[in-house]
């Protein structure tokens, strides 16, 4: 009976280092996670802010367009196009999706291209805005891109 009482309590001290060892290996876990998970939210942020700023630039391009100012055509579809990436990559990293990395990368891209429209009106306040949010998201999306 002794024998056994002691073979349980042996069981007992292995199993409880096995789950401390575990929880450790499981709390660095986490703190990487941790990090993952921060650059993911401000890739979302930015995005979000950056959508924000392409809309209403393409807003302001259309309004110029209505003017008879043509050269904002370029700029009013890539603000919308840029938009409408930036919105789907901001939900896709803030909700951590498989694909935020993939999201990302196709952001940064559209951002790039986006603020190249818009660095095109250098005496603008409405086209700079836009390009300094776009060049501010892509490189949010940068650092988390495959």
């Amino acid at each position: 009976m002794q024998n056994r009482m002691f073979g349980i309590g042996m069981m007992a001290l292995a199993l409880t280092l096995a789950f401390v060892g575990v929880d450790a290996g499981a709390q660095q876990g986490l703190k990487a996670d941790a990090k993952v998970d921060s650059k993911l939210q401000a890739c979302a942020k930015a995005c979000s802010d950056c959508q924000r700023a392409c809309d209403l630039c393409a807003t302001h391009c259309a309004n110029l367009l209505a003017d008879g100012k043509k050269e904002h055509l370029s700029a009013l579809m890539h603000c919308r196009d840029c938009a409408t990436c930036c919105a789907a990559c901001s939900q896709v990293c803030a909700s951590n999706g498989p694909l935020s990395a993939t999201m990302a990368d196709c952001c940064a891209k559209s951002c790039d291209q986006c603020a190249e429209a818009c660095e095109a009106f250098p005496d603008d306040e409405h086209m700079k805005a836009c390009a300094e949010e776009c060049r501010k998201c892509a490189k949010a999306c940068k650092a988390i891109a495959k």
